[in-house]
């Protein structure tokens, strides 16, 4: 009698622990998924990167990205932009830079850097807008120059304004945000 009460009990503790294993294992897949959904939309939200060359892969929190960039700048935008999601462990990036030419100047290469900050902010910015069930972030457009950002669109309420606004000043490397938003009189 103990000896089939104790059958009994491990048979129902094995089934238990692998249909745990189970749950765990879809919650991971699950995770890298949406992991996956959100990395390509920052990069289709982003007007700098062509990312119908870029390739996005996630497993167990790290993204990889492979494809084709043309600058090295782009390479580096993509990783930053894709580091900066939620749930990001690391980002194996084996994207290949296809213009090699690497003679550039002081200038141009403070320019590219200038245009890889002002991207990345946008993008923050865009991809906070977007997922903020408070902000309709569809009719927002956001500009960035050298680290100045431009909101303009409608907005439905002045509280909806005051909000966007606050968004963008609290984005890493804003050094100021300029309103152009309206409010839409048919709100």
């Amino acid at each position: 009698m103990k000896k089939t009460m104790f059958i009994s009990l491990l048979t129902t503790s094995l089934m238990a622990s692998s249909a745990f294993a189970a749950d765990n294992n879809w919650e991971k897949e699950a995770s890298d998924a949406w992991i996956d959904g959100k990395a390509e939309a920052t990069l289709l939200f982003n007007g700098e990167l062509n990312n119908f060359d870029i390739n996005t892969d996630v497993k167990n929190g790290t993204v990889i990205l492979t494809g084709e960039v043309e600058h090295a700048v782009d390479k580096k935008l993509a990783q930053e932009l894709v580091l900066g999601i939620d749930g990001v462990k690391n980002v194996e990036n084996e994207l290949t830079v296809v213009d090699m030419s690497d003679d550039k100047t002081s200038s141009q290469h403070q320019a590219e850097t200038n245009t890889f900050t002002d991207a990345k902010i946008a993008t923050v910015i865009k991809s906070r807008f977007l997922f903020d069930s408070d902000i309709d972030g569809t009719d927002i457009d956001v500009d960035v120059e050298r680290g100045v950002v431009t909101l303009s669109g409608d907005v439905d309420t002045d509280a909806e304004r005051q909000l966007a606004v606050q968004i963008a000043k609290n984005a890493d490397d804003v050094k100021s945000v300029k309103s152009r938003l309206t409010l839409d009189k048919d709100a």
